[in-house]
């Protein structure tokens, strides 16, 4: 037998008893042992009516016709109170009241605890092993040919019919679609989260994935244009960084790939596994490794907590090398108490008279405030448009309530003046919210 059937054969034999305990007490019928006392009763109540009829003739307050008639009145009434079995009376008037409240819990009790089963027990778990053994040889089926995980994925696009500004729903039917392989109807769905969720870079890479995925596992065309939204709004995300060096590479740009992945590898740990991945990538494009003991140092100007005093004497004497810049960060006190530990910081260097796209990103946190800063070309968004290259600079500090890099209302900065290319002691102050 399996175990559905002996688990509702269990579940039929708990009903039936618990339905015997309740019916059995109410259809018992009480006794009439007590009839017997009854009956006695009345007569000993009509007998004294009797001598009272025959005290009141003796005494002459009634005449012998009066006194014949009561005493046939009281025989008559005597007669019908002992023919009458007081225990079928009272069966007479319980009877039907036992049996309705009987039927009434012979048709409740079964259907109340089907409900509450359906409602609070877990009725897949009875047929769990049964169904999961159908989805798949080793007991589960999983991605494109799980019929339970496509079941769910359909109800949560129907919801989503119903509730379409949910974002997060639609990068979760996305993520979802992807796994089952639906990759077209993946990149719908995490085009609609793209409308209604603020910039994300994990929406923009997520969705560039799907569309590679969809068109042949190539990153060309609209892939590229995702990945570059995605690193617009967190320079340092390093799946976007990844995937932009991949798209790089396909369209042989090598040294876009280069300066893509330098940056990648500049935002791993030293003792991360992935970091030999990054360096084999590396060396496909004919980049060196640094030497381990070199990655594994921090860079100084990433941990100072003001510039060297060469550092300073470099800045005074006019610069130093013209592809990188070096300043600080500060906090104007009137917005210190606005600024978490965890918020999110961006350090970006920009082209005043260029795009808005950074020319050389930094990440940190609120608890890393105030920082020295070095942004350099290695840090690059592209080998095209690089801190050497521009004619003017302008470093932004900004703290993102949300993580995005593009800003948003609530989110403090600050702006330094433009300096050229190869500046130091670059100082920017954070001291303006943004509306």
């Amino acid at each position: 037998m399996t175990t559905s059937p002996l688990f509702w054969l269990f579940a039929f034999a708990l009903v039936a008893a618990t339905l015997l305990l309740l019916v059995l007490p109410l259809l018992r019928r009480t006794t009439a042992a007590n009839a017997p006392a009854d009956q006695a009763a009345v007569t000993s109540v009509y007998r004294d009516y009797k001598r009272q009829i025959e005290a009141d003739y003796a005494a002459r307050t009634i005449t012998e016709a009066e006194r014949d008639a009561s005493l046939a009145d009281l025989a008559t009434r005597l007669g019908q109170e002992l023919g009458q079995d007081p225990s079928d009376a009272a069966a007479a008037r319980s009877e039907r009241p036992r049996w309705i409240a009987a039927m009434v819990l012979v048709a409740c009790v079964p259907v109340i605890a089907g409900i509450l089963y359906f409602a609070l027990g877990n009725p897949a778990a009875v047929t769990g092993a049964a169904a999961v053994s159908a989805e798949s040889p080793h007991g589960s089926g999983t991605g494109a040919d799980n019929p339970k995980m496509t079941a769910i994925v359909d109800a949560l696009a129907k919801k989503l019919q119903a509730n379409p500004d949910d974002g997060e729903g639609w990068a979760m039917l996305g993520r979802s679609y992807r796994v089952l392989q639906r990759f077209d109807a993946s990149a719908m769905a995490y085009a609609e989260a793209a409308k209604r969720l603020p910039p994300n870079a994990a929406v923009y890479t997520e969705w560039a994935e799907a569309v590679a995925q969809a068109q042949g596992k190539t990153l060309t065309g609209q892939p590229t244009e995702l990945l570059d939204k995605a690193l617009a709004v967190d320079p340092s995300y390093q799946k976007a960084l990844a995937l932009a060096g991949s798209a790089a590479l396909e369209r042989n740009d090598n040294a876009t790939a280069a300066a893509l992945w330098k940056r990648l590898r500049a935002t791993l740990p030293a003792d991360s596994p992935n970091l030999a991945e990054v360096d084999e990538a590396l060396a496909r494009v004919g980049v060196a490794s640094p030497p381990k003991s070199a990655a594994a140092a921090p860079a100084p100007a990433m941990t100072a907590k003001a510039p060297a005093p060469a550092a300073a004497s470099a800045g005074a004497a006019g610069g130093g090398a013209a592809g990188s810049i070096e300043g600080r960060v500060e906090v104007d006190p009137k917005l210190a108490g606005k600024i978490g530990p965890g918020d999110t910081v961006f350090i970006l260097a920009r082209d005043p008279d260029g795009s808005r796209m950074p020319l050389a990103a930094l990440k940190l946190t609120g608890a890393d405030l105030p920082k020295a800063f070095a942004l350099s070309d290695a840090m690059a968004m592209s080998e095209a448009t690089t801190i050497s290259k521009a004619k003017r600079i302008v470093v932004e500090a900004r703290v993102s309530k949300s993580g995005n890099a593009i800003l948003q209302p609530g989110d403090l900065s600050g702006v330094s003046a433009p300096v050229p290319p190869g500046a130091r002691n670059v100082r920017v102050t954070i001291d303006r919210i943004a509306p």
